[in-house]
């Protein structure tokens, strides 16, 4: 099965291909959103959500509420790495919908959540670039060829002047070279 119109397909399969890799990313960093705001669930709902997903469950109206709430969550955070740990966890649940439509923004849906989780490390490290230097290569080698055929679809990282961005485009970089 396909997704809707676009300029391009993608496939159920490549969708659960994206969201695994998405997940996969954040879910190391969302201890960082707990134990800032530990009776706020929407973040973990939103990673739950992405893995029935990944798992074979049908994309419905859960992953997108729970995305959407991650990010209500995220702008509700008084700090750095919990805000960007919940929106991590909001792109997870969001890269079940991911668009086959050749814009640079779908890329953030791809690559955003393994950006920010580096982020979200290196600011746990005392703001050692170093640290997300490395997750950043350790997503790079996780990513699969479908991965990167998918993410080959869309232009290049939209850029910007944020650590954040950066890690981003870095990401995006190496893996269309690695093709």
């Amino acid at each position: 099965m396909t997704t809707g119109a676009g300029d391009f397909e993608l496939t159920m399969d490549e969708l659960r291909v994206v969201t695994r890799y998405v997940v996969e990313s954040v879910q190391e960093v969302l201890p960082a959103f707990e134990e800032a705001v530990p009776d706020d669930p929407r973040p973990r709902a939103a990673v739950d959500a992405a893995w029935e997903f990944v798992n074979g469950a049908r994309r419905t109206k859960l992953q997108r509420v729970a995305a959407l709430d991650a990010h209500r969550a995220a702008k509700e955070a008084d700090s750095e790495t919990a805000r960007l740990a919940a929106r991590a966890a909001g792109d997870a649940a969001a890269a079940a919908y991911l668009h086959p439509i050749a814009k640079a923004t779908q890329v953030g849906h791809i690559l955003r959540g393994a950006a920010c989780a580096a982020r979200v490390a290196e600011l746990r490290a005392g703001d050692d670039p170093d640290v997300g230097d490395k997750l950043i290569e350790q997503a790079r080698r996780r990513a699969t060829p479908v991965l990167i055929d998918v993410l080959c679809r869309y232009p290049l990282a939209p850029t910007g002047k944020g650590r954040v961005a950066h890690l981003m485009s870095t990401l995006d970089a190496s893996l269309r070279a690695s093709r």
